[in-house]
């Protein structure tokens, strides 16, 4: 059985076992035996946080559902390096061949 906390209008906060089934329902108050509500407390570290750390974390939670997406830029932005193909350098011998400085050594060229 989990632990609700309950609040007596004349003697405030008391903590009860119950079972889940009755976890919406009023518990008597063990002063006074009047029925209380159940309450739901806040833990005071979130009262505490600043709001643009607590206004973040609600962002996150909000988009916890949503795809992580990296580094992927838009279209619309320029000057980013993953979107330009670097193309090899060509230089030419005294012969005419091409030569390719940048490229496989290995390949030759046609």
């Amino acid at each position: 059985m989990p632990l609700y906390d309950y609040k007596c209008t004349e003697h405030g906060l008391f903590h009860e076992l119950v079972p889940v089934q009755a976890s919406g329902e009023t518990c008597p108050c063990p002063t006074c035996g009047v029925l209380s509500a159940r309450v739901i407390l806040v833990a005071p570290e979130v009262l505490d946080m600043a709001p643009q750390r607590r206004s973040a974390f609600e962002r996150n939670e909000r988009a916890r559902h949503e795809p992580r997406r990296g580094n992927q830029h838009s279209e619309k932005e320029q000057g980013c390096c993953h979107h330009e193909r670097h193309k090899p350098k060509v230089f030419y011998t005294a012969e005419g061949n091409k030569m390719f400085p940048s490229a496989r050594p290995w390949m030759i060229s046609h």
